[in-house]
């Protein structure tokens, strides 16, 4: 299943510093790895945004997102990332098989220079980049880019581009509607307290819209602490309770409106925690 998260540029508005600002970004990284989240965009909400803007969050999401071993080289120093250090680890496996001669092993790399010969530069893990052909089969990547790499050497390098999905997710910053407008968009859920209130009897009805028309896939997008869904978009909150296929869903590009915690025990469920629900919710299986 292909799952898509949405997040805004003033997730972090509520943060009293940078450091707790890269902790709760780190959250928010750690539920992606957990329920296998393939995209998290950051849209903007300008209006929204304090001392530390889409720029900042952008790139700690990156950051975490990048395999530990290829950080430093990708990243270098920047003051966005001052307290990368709070950031919980993801454990993802970057690698698969051996590193023995026949088929080798598939590791991600990123690629860190774009040649006008149809060459890239990709930083894989090994001792140094390394320049690599692009196949004819894949579409060129572009310099940030993650990419399969299979390593059938080491000494010396054997190494080749390969057609297959990268571990964990990525990061890009995009619009709202675009973003809600893919092909693999899927189930377009936006998560607000004002929304249905999710109900088991329900969530039998979603899982099917999930995997509607083929392939599964969902895309869930997130409000900001003291700023939801309803007051980025600028829509009446008594409004968005509407269910799938409603006139006041379909405005903005969702099919509903939902409420994951519609019990809650505090007054705000902050938008890390909202992630955590809603994602194990909706990506469980039959």
């Amino acid at each position: 299943m292909t799952v898509s998260v949405l997040v805004p540029s003033s997730l972090t508005r509520e943060a009293e510093d940078k450091r707790e600002a890269t902790r709760k970004l780190g959250y928010v990284a750690r539920a992606a790895a957990v329920f296998r989240v393939d995209r998290l965009t950051v849209f903007p909400d300008p209006d929204g945004e304090r001392k530390l803007d889409g720029g900042f969050v952008e790139t700690v999401l990156r950051y975490a997102a990048t395999p530990p071993e290829l950080r430093k080289e990708v990243w270098g120093t920047r003051d966005e990332l001052e307290y990368a250090g709070v950031l919980p680890p993801l454990r993802i496996p970057t690698r698969t098989g051996s590193g023995s001669e026949g088929s080798g092993s598939l590791r991600q790399g990123i690629v860190t220079e774009v040649g006008p010969d149809g060459r890239v530069r990709v930083n894989c893990g090994l001792q140094h980049p390394i320049s690599l052909p692009v196949p004819s089969s894949m579409e060129a990547p572009g310099q940030g880019e993650r990419v399969t790499v299979r390593v059938s050497s080491r000494e010396p390098v054997r190494a080749k581009l390969v057609e297959a999905p990268t571990p964990g997710f990525e990061v890009e910053r995009a619009d709202l509607a675009p973003a809600l407008a893919r092909e693999d968009a899927g189930l377009a859920v936006a998560a607000s307290r004002h929304g249905e209130h999710l109900r088991v009897s329900r969530l039998d009805e979603l899982v099917e819209g999930i995997r509607e028309g083929g392939e599964p896939s969902l895309t869930v997008a997130f409000g900001a602490p003291e700023r939801g869904l309803p007051a980025i978009l600028g829509v009446d909150p008594a409004g968005v309770g509407a269910g799938r296929g409603e006139a006041a869903s379909d405005e903005h590009g969702f099919d509903l409106w939902l409420n994951t915690v519609p019990n809650q025990g505090s007054e705000v469920v902050r938008t890390e925690e909202a992630v955590w629900a809603t994602l194990a919710t909706l990506t469980l299986r039959r």
